[in-house]
């Protein structure tokens, strides 16, 4: 197992990093990492599997890290988490050792698998940023087997138990240390992230988060009719919050805020422009679309059913009623042969009077 190792910290409870102060001016290298500004969205699949992976780990393990992968625009600055994977690790207060052969292995497989993402950092479940961080992240930032020339990203997650999950993202600098100290040292910069979720997951989330209130832990799925309803019900509630907001501020009961009606204003601005009359017409036409699919679904499926019924009663009957009359068939066909020679035989055997003999 291939290990990292770092030395440990002047002050092991401290989240700063400790970094060696240069003797000498940086040298300005022009492949140098960018360290652009990045807009980072993060997938909740990607989040769910930390947690997963969080709740797994030892009980004398402070955190976990693991390995971030998705895609990243042409010119760096979009990235989108959308899946990562564990790394075994150890820690202590004097070293980490980071299982960098199995990293290597996974990241290959994983590529092979989902040739659309690449690699894009890593993440732990603590929101410290020590020696062991930096070590970490240069290890991830790296030419070759790391996201150089784009800088690696950093997720911290937080797991703390009775508290909500934080997440923050970082990228790295590179800072004018001595070579001793080039490996374990660099600069966390902080940048903006956004949870991004579709509507699957968006319901999936729902279902989770109703399953935190109840004693067993367990949620009720519904159905397609009942997830309509319950969706409806959310909008007029949202509306009649709005409406009453609105009233409120008419009626001087409300302070007002410019921000607040300028966000309603464009809301609704983007809506389009729609009659009732025309939404019921459009919504009884989609019913009439459904019940003529479905309509059309079952009668296929009774024919099918039919088909194959009928494919097996021609099985296990045809072979018996063919064998049968084909028997009976061959024995009148014998039977009316021996009729026809014997008729025959007589006829030309016995000679009528006066007459001669006939040829048998």
């Amino acid at each position: 197992m291939g290990d990292a190792t770092a030395a440990p910290p002047t002050n092991p409870s401290s989240s700063f990093l400790h970094l060696a102060r240069p003797l000498a001016p940086a040298p300005i290298a022009t492949t140098a990492p960018s360290t652009a500004p990045l807009n980072i969205a993060v997938q909740p699949q990607a989040l769910i599997s930390i947690l997963d992976h969080a709740s797994r780990r030892p009980a004398d393990q402070d955190r976990v890290i693991g390995t971030l992968l998705g895609t990243r625009s042409d010119d760096g600055t979009e990235v989108e988490i959308k899946n990562c994977y564990a790394v075994p690790h150890t820690e202590t207060h004097e070293q980490v050792e980071v299982d960098m052969d199995y990293q290597k292995r996974m990241l290959e497989l994983h590529l092979r698998a989902s040739p659309k993402e690449v690699l894009l950092g890593w993440y732990a479940t603590s929101s410290d940023l020590n020696t062991f961080s930096a070590l970490i992240q240069n290890f991830y930032s790296q030419q070759g087997d790391g996201t150089f020339p784009h800088p690696a990203v950093h997720l911290t997650v937080s797991t703390a138990p009775g508290t909500d999950v934080a997440a923050h993202t970082y990228i790295s600098a590179p800072i004018g240390t001595t070579p001793e100290r080039a490996a374990d040292s660099c600069l966390f910069l902080p940048v903006p992230h956004e949870i991004r979720y579709g509507e699957a997951e968006k319901s999936g989330l729902e279902i989770i988060a109703g399953a935190r209130d109840r004693e067993d832990r367990s949620q009720p799925l519904h159905t397609d009719i009942e997830t309509l309803e319950r969706a409806v019900e959310q909008v007029l509630e949202m509306l009649e919050r709005v409406s009453n907001y609105v009233s409120n501020v008419l009626d001087e009961e409300a302070e007002p805020s410019a921000a607040l009606g300028q966000f309603l204003l464009n809301t609704l601005s983007l809506q389009p422009k729609v009659e009732p009359e025309e939404i019921e017409r459009d919504f009884n036409s989609h019913i009439q679309d459904v019940l003529l699919v479905s309509y059309l679904a079952n009668t296929i499926r009774t024919q099918i059913d039919l088909s194959n019924r009928l494919a097996t009663a021609a099985l296990t009957m045809g072979p018996e009623t063919g064998s049968g009359d084909g028997k009976n068939d061959g024995e009148r066909k014998q039977g009316h042969g021996q009729g026809q020679r014997g008729g025959r035989d007589r006829g030309h055997g016995q000679a009528g009077p006066g007459g001669r003999r006939g040829e048998q």
